[in-house]
């Protein structure tokens, strides 16, 4: 079973975090992501650094830029994480945008995913249909989870098309802006977290942007099953360095 399945089975409120590759120096990826899982995180999103990185808002688009002005590469990545394994067991998800994925190659993209020990992709530019007719058999093949977005203005259809072909997580954007922190959700993103749960899915879902703190990653995980931060860890790697993560991941799960 792939790690992802693994962890969405646990009876708890699930914590994942996201942060650029490469950033905020070129050679920290793999101390924050053993740091973070010394926190205490369930899971970890790993951003391949674009140039136009269209969902993203303004903290992780700077952090994409000065990744890529770092020397962040799609190769690169995979060379620092190559020994990821031998001391990192949450699942890892690799996220990013499709174009670097063509150009380095598909099916040799999820084959180095296989060979390093990423569990899944989220891709936000690849759309599911797209997905199920060229991409699916390549995924499967090597074991990747795709994971696939809604949003408030997905139609319900749309929503059981995505859940027929998903087999980990359904990611659920709590808003249709850019990520960023924010610091609560209004009535109208509680009347779509309620309407995703009367659904009654097959496939779990986790919040992403918005989550900042313990209130918002409390509000989000009411009806789903955990929930993603990234624009406010970012900002915390920015201002305090990747030394102590225990300082951001604690005072949310306490």
């Amino acid at each position: 079973m792939n790690r992802i399945q693994q962890k969405l089975q646990e009876n708890k409120k699930l914590l994942s975090i996201y942060f650029t590759a490469g950033y905020p120096s070129l050679h920290d990826t793999v101390t924050i992501i053993e740091n973070l899982e010394k926190a205490g995180v369930d899971m970890i999103e790993i951003g391949l650094p674009f140039s136009d990185p269209l969902a993203d808002g303004p903290t992780i688009q700077a952090s994409s830029t000065q990744a890529l002005k770092n020397g962040m590469t799609t190769s690169l990545l995979f060379e620092q994480l190559k020994d990821i394994r031998k001391t990192v067991t949450i699942p890892l998800i690799a996220m990013g945008y499709f174009n670097p994925m063509l150009q380095y190659g598909v099916e040799a993209f999820c084959a180095k995913c296989q060979e390093i020990g990423i569990d899944g992709l989220i891709i936000p530019d690849l759309p599911v249909a797209i997905y199920q007719e060229q991409y699916q058999t390549i995924f499967e093949k090597y074991g990747l989870i795709n994971v696939f977005l809604i949003t408030p203005q997905t139609s319900n259809e749309r929503i059981r098309f995505i859940d027929s072909v998903s087999k980990g997580f359904i990611y659920m954007v709590s808003s249709a802006s850019t990520t960023g922190a924010k610091s609560g959700f209004g009535n109208e993103q509680s009347s779509y977290f309620e309407r995703i749960a009367a659904m009654n899915l097959k496939n779990p879902q986790i919040v992403g942007f918005g989550i900042s703190n313990k209130e918002t990653f409390e509000q989000a995980t009411q009806q789903a099953t955990g929930a993603i931060i990234g624009s406010a860890f970012i900002r915390h790697v920015t201002e305090k360095g990747i030394a102590n993560l225990d300082e951001f991941v604690n005072p949310i799960l306490s």
